[in-house]
């Protein structure tokens, strides 16, 4: 290590001599100061003087700096380099402007969803499973079963009312016959008030004319007082057929109330057999519409109740929405085409079109709307959603809410200048604003 050490002294005392020269007012700073022959001096060891010090230097310098050192030397400027350069500057330029103007055509945003209105799927009656046919992530068209409940004690049910309303057919056909057998009786009380009429019209006429003649002597008094007690007979039997007639026609009418009161406890157990219809249907869960089986929690011997939440179901009819900024809804309307990419699906594009733009920001319609007339106010971009429909929709994804989309709608259908430089391929796509 001392001997290194020597070493490196020794390679930097011509530098220190240099810099020492160089200090001196006397030492000339370039070859035109020095007037005449330059004189030769000389250091105190021997050595010549300044040139070859310098001389010294230089090589003890490319010796410690391992020969790396070069001469500075101007390096000459490539012929193309300007040109180069105001190419690569265009391109640059136009790439800009092509990009500028090609994102002006579109509105796009990463703030959209899948949505749809899933539901659960629940029964009306309670009873234990018997069968579940479907699993879970299935499609079921609009009918299908999804899940069978124990129909016994419904199906007696069933009988019972279907009883009930035999016997209140029946009930009615028996105030039906007794009806008829009532009218029969109303027909012949009515025949009787007309014979005692006859009667005593004919008894009127008798004790009149054996009045007269019991006045002129030509008949009997006895024979007009008989006379006059038939006629007063016969008016009683009058009265007595007439108030028969009455009390007929009057079992008449109550007979017609009791097939009223027969016919609405008809009506009654024809609704409990309803009712027991329906009960024994909501046995066997359908669906509804087409959809798929999303989350389902039913399982066979399974106590089901009334209201219990056998499965979750995501209808097929599913569109987008997107929440996009209020600053971007300038140019967009309904019926703008749209282009969708999924995430989950990068490599398909789907269209579709804007069906409709809600009248109002999404914080409007939250549980807990913000209220902007209390407190500090800050001022920010409020986002507005945007139903998206779907035109291609694939049927070879499981699509469902929640997955994430990126949609882009055209808002100008003006062509852009790449479109028409490039007018056979489909139209560049915006990338994410929103």
């Amino acid at each position: 290590m001392a001997l290194e050490e020597n070493d490196q002294a020794a390679g930097l005392q011509p530098f220190q001599e240099l810099s020492e020269l160089r200090s001196d007012p006397a030492f000339p700073r370039h070859a035109g100061q020095a007037k005449g022959p330059a004189p030769q001096a000389f250091l105190p060891d021997g050595r010549e003087g300044p040139d070859s010090l310098v001389r010294e230097a230089e090589e003890g310098e490319k010796k410690h700096s391992g020969d790396k050192r070069h001469s500075f030397r101007p390096r000459r400027r490539h012929p193309f380099a300007v040109p180069i350069a105001m190419v690569l500057v265009a391109s640059v330029a136009a790439g800009g402007y092509l990009y500028w103007d090609n994102a002006g055509q579109f509105e796009s945003t990463d703030d959209a969803f899948i949505a749809a209105r899933q539901f659960a799927i629940a029964p009306k009656v309670s009873g234990y499973i018997t069968a579940v046919p479907v699993t879970d992530n299935d499609h079921v068209a609009a009918g299908d079963v999804i899940a069978r409940i124990d129909n016994r004690d419904y199906r007696i049910a069933l009988e019972q009312a279907q009883a009930q309303v035999a016997a209140a057919q029946a009930g009615i056909e028996n105030i039906d016959a007794q009806t008829a057998v009532q009218q029969a009786q109303v027909a012949q009380n009515e025949a009787q008030v007309e014979q005692a009429q006859a009667s005593v019209t004919f008894a009127q006429q008798q004790a009149a004319r054996y009045d007269i003649l019991a006045r002129d002597g030509s008949g009997t008094v006895q024979n007009a007082q008989q006379w006059a007690s038939q006629l007063r007979q016969q008016q009683a039997g009058l009265k007595t057929a007439q108030a028969g007639l009455v009390a007929a026609a009057r079992q008449l009418a109550a007979l017609k109330a009791q097939r009223s009161s027969a016919e609405a406890n008809l009506a009654q157990a024809s609704a409990q057999r309803d009712q027991a219809e329906l009960n024994l249907s909501y046995t066997t869960v359908t669906a509804a519409q087409p959809g798929r089986v999303v989350n389902l929690s039913a399982a066979v011997g399974q106590y089901a109740s009334a209201g219990t939440n056998l499965t979750m179901f995501v209808p097929d009819e599913i569109w987008v929405t997107a929440n996009f900024k209020e600053i971007q809804l300038d140019a967009m309307r309904p019926g703008q085409r749209v282009t969708l990419h999924i995430d989950a699906y990068p490599e398909r594009t789907i269209r579709g079109h804007v069906a409709s733009i809600q009248p109002g920001s999404g914080t409007a319609f939250s549980l807990l709307p913000a209220e902007n007339a209390t407190g500090n106010y800050v001022k920010i971009v409020q986002r507005v959603p945007v139903k998206l429909v779907m035109d291609d929709l694939p049927t070879d994804v499981a699509l469902g809410p929640g997955m994430s989309v990126v949609p882009t709608v055209r808002t100008d259908p003006a062509p852009a200048q790449r479109e028409r430089a490039l007018p056979l391929r489909q139209p560049a796509q915006a990338p994410t604003r929103g």
